[in-house]
């Protein structure tokens, strides 16, 4: 921020009128600023649940488990979203004995549903325990450790651990920045936006974790670089499109995905196409001894328009930003046939899954 010459005031910031913003510390007033444009982003933390609140000892949120004492021998993770997910991969290979707790029927519930069983398959077959359609409806501490009482999922039991990881979603830090009395519109704890980032309040913006989903980092980014670009007046600007948007989470196997799930495109009225390559099928996954591993596209049957592409397996968080580039471009299936791919690499499950949909996979 020197190099670009940006200056940055240490405090608590909060709207004070009309171009204003006030700033202070420890109840001592740093500035007073003005400007014709501002924005917010003062992002997001964790949401708790009644009866779950957590306590930074025995009880997480990601924050704590970021900066853990010492590895827990014994480790319960309530959610199973990316943030639930990579935390109980991390500590399971750190030698805790985990486990997850997701109130949905499935892991990693955003994600395509095939790629969820695949994940959830994976992860039991290393040692994690995971309980489905249920949830923790109770946290009792006793001395060193935490039990835990869990509903549904064909469960009914209690387990003690040593340490909860509350991973039940995000919440947007809106509270005592100023917004009250001005147009700034706030939806389940997060402000409104239109597709300029702009919110209800002439002058104000936000960005990040503050707005809506999904709350990543390179989304985050990207917001304020099209907010800001937008300010200045740059002529080539395009809003965000969501459906571009890589997503990924970092556990054993890795994740990642973009665009629409088959069930999502079937359901917005497309006939698709489907194709899969598994990691098995691959030289170097084998050659890295990393087989386990799928790869599945989704297109549009009557276009060609790629909809859709999800992974799981070795580094495909590295990987799917061939896809994100394809679905930028609007690439078709057409494109992706006859771009070549180099050997040996991983990136050939790519090309083997889009040939898979279109009936012309070569090495399954």
């Amino acid at each position: 921020m020197r190099k670009n010459k940006v200056a940055v005031f240490d405090g608590h910031g909060r709207l004070s009128g009309k171009g204003r913003l006030a700033v202070e510390k420890d109840g001592n007033p740093v500035a007073e600023l003005s400007a014709e444009h501002i924005v917010l982003a003062t992002g997001a933390r964790a949401r708790s649940l009644p009866g779950l609140e957590p306590d930074g000892e025995r009880v997480w949120t990601y924050k704590e488990a970021m900066v853990p004492s010492a590895i827990p021998k014994s480790l319960l993770v309530v959610g199973s979203g990316a943030i639930g997910i990579e935390f109980a991969s991390f500590y399971h290979d750190m030698g805790a004995e985990v486990t997850v707790v997701e109130v949905l029927d499935r892991v990693l519930p955003v994600e395509d549903e095939e790629i969820s069983a695949f994940a959830r398959k994976s992860f039991e077959r290393q040692g994690i325990k995971i309980h489905t359609g249920a949830q923790v409806t109770a946290l009792e501490h006793g001395g060193k450790n935490v039990t835990a009482r869990i509903e549904g999922g064909g469960e009914g039991a209690a387990i003690t651990v040593e340490r909860v990881i509350l991973a039940v979603g995000i919440v947007g830090n809106v509270e005592d920045i100023g917004i009250e009395g001005t147009g700034v519109a706030v939806d389940r704890s997060h402000v409104v936006v239109d597709e300029w980032l702009r919110t209800g309040e002439p002058g104000v913006y936000a960005i990040g974790d503050l707005v809506g989903p999904p709350w990543l980092a390179h989304k985050a980014m990207h917001e304020g670089v099209i907010c800001v670009e937008r300010i200045a007046g740059v002529n080539d600007v395009h809003p965000l499109d969501l459906h571009n948007i890589p997503v990924c989470t970092y556990c054993r196997p890795q994740v990642a995905s973009v665009g629409l799930t088959e069930k999502a495109a079937r359901e917005a009225g497309h006939e698709v196409k489907i194709g899969h390559f598994p990691f098995i099928g691959n030289g170097k996954a084998i050659a890295l001894g990393e087989p386990e591993g799928m790869i599945k596209t989704v297109f549009d049957g009557t276009t060609g328009e790629l909809l859709g592409a999800h992974m799981i397996g070795a580094e495909v968080t590295e990987l799917i930003q061939g896809y994100t580039i394809a679905k930028t471009l609007e690439t078709t299936e057409t494109e992706l046939i006859r771009t070549i791919f180099p050997h040996p690499t991983l990136s050939e499950t790519m090309h083997e899954a889009v040939l898979d949909a279109y009936g012309r996979a070569i090495h399954i």
